[in-house]
């Protein structure tokens, strides 16, 4: 399988041979679906909670006695059922959302939706994603001559996955409205699905087949 390669002023290279193991895997939606719900859950950070009677302050000392009052029975004024008090059901910080995905669902799931996007002509491959300085208007001159933008576009819908050694692109892009560089060993189904369109430097094509031992 070969797909066309290009440079970042949009001409035509040569091309590039990809593996197949990874873009010509069928579209999976319920396994995709599967990871990326995994992947929202385990990225959630509960802050909501609501403090139980053994966190409420006081409380030490028994209200009342236990028999002659008239009234009811009370241990404690931090009960639920008093006002300042605890509360019975609430939320709490401890709560784990975590969800478990072994590597290889993980791993099919990435290939799936790589395969999708490379079918719908939304990947391009590029000989070298390399800038020769951190400033956002040269990445962003780019990225809407590459897309065809208008010239008053503030934002792109692109995904960039440059090589390691690639520090400028990180500090460049960061700036840009819709666009994120991502590391080709931090690959994720929801970023792949975030973006409309993914560029991939030759370089960190070959990282990928590496990282991921195929």
């Amino acid at each position: 399988m070969k797909a066309e390669l290009i440079n970042l002023q949009n001409e035509k290279v040569g091309e590039i041979e990809l593996p197949e193991e990874i873009f010509s895997q069928k579209w999976n939606p319920v396994l995709v679906k599967q990871v990326l719900d995994a992947q929202l859950a385990n990225s959630r950070d509960p802050i909501a909670h609501a403090k139980t009677r053994g966190e409420v302050r006081g409380g030490g000392k028994k209200p009342w006695r236990q028999k002659g009052t008239g009234r009811a029975r009370h241990g404690s004024i931090r009960s639920p059922i008093w006002v300042g008090g605890g509360k019975a059901h609430g939320p709490s910080k401890d709560k784990d959302f975590s969800k478990k995905i072994n590597k290889k669902m993980k791993r099919l799931a990435i290939f799936s939706v790589l395969s999708k996007k490379l079918k719908d002509n939304e990947i391009k491959f590029f000989d070298s994603l390399n800038i020769s300085e951190p400033k956002t208007k040269i990445v962003f001159s780019y990225l809407k001559n590459i897309l065809n933008l208008p010239k008053r576009a503030k934002k792109t819908d692109v995904l960039l996955i440059p090589d390691l050694e690639n520090k400028n692109i990180y500090k460049a892009a960061r700036n840009i409205l819709k666009t994120k560089v991502l590391s080709p060993i931090s690959l994720n189904v929801y970023d792949l699905l975030n973006y409309k369109n993914i560029f991939i430097d030759k370089n960190s094509l070959e990282i990928i087949v590496k990282h991921y031992k195929i």
